[in-house]
C-alpha cells in the first residue's frame, strides 16, 4: 500500500524533473540539502515569509516579525549566504529581499502537502472515534 502511494507521488513529477534529480552527483545533491537546512529554521522562515511582501530593512523585519535586532541579522546574513536574500543599500539602510521569487511557490507546494497530510490524520482521528 505505501509503495503504491510512494509509486504515485513520483510520477506526478515532470519526466524532465524526475531524471534532473536522478542524475545529480552527491556534491550536487549537498548543495541541495544545504539551500534546505538554510530554510529549516522558524525565524528565517518568519523573515523569507515577511519579505514576501517585497523588500525592507532589517527594522521592518523586526517590526513585522518581533524578533530581536541580534537574531534578524545573524538570519539574515545565513539567509543571504544561502543565496536565499540578497542585500540592497540604500543610503544608509541596508534592504533585503527574495532572491527567486519561485521560493513561495515551493513553500505553498510543501504547505499545500502538509495541510493534506493533516487533514487526512484528522480523519483517521474521526473514524476511530466510532470505536
Amino acid at each position: 500500500m505505501a509503495s503504491n502511494s510512494l509509486k504515485k507521488r513520483s510520477q506526478s513529477a515532470p519526466p524532465s524533473q524526475q531524471r534532473q534529480m536522478s542524475k545529480l552527483s552527491p556534491d550536487a545533491l549537498a548543495y541541495v540539502a544545504d539551500f534546505f537546512k538554510v530554510l529549516s529554521e522558524v525565524s528565517r522562515l518568519q523573515i523569507v515569509c515577511c519579505l514576501k511582501t517585497g523588500p525592507k530593512n532589517v527594522t521592518q523585519i523586526i517590526e513585522e516579525t518581533g524578533l530581536g535586532q541580534a537574531n534578524v541579522s545573524k538570519h539574515l546574513k545565513l539567509l543571504a549566504q544561502g543565496g536565499i536574500v540578497t542585500r540592497t543599500q540604500v543610503g544608509v539602510s541596508v534592504y533585503y529581499e527574495i532572491s527567486n521569487p519561485f521560493l513561495f511557490e515551493l513553500c505553498d507546494l510543501v504547505c499545500g502537502s502538509l495541510l493534506a497530510q493533516i487533514e487526512k490524520k484528522n480523519q483517521h482521528i474521526e473514524e476511530l472515534k466510532f470505536f
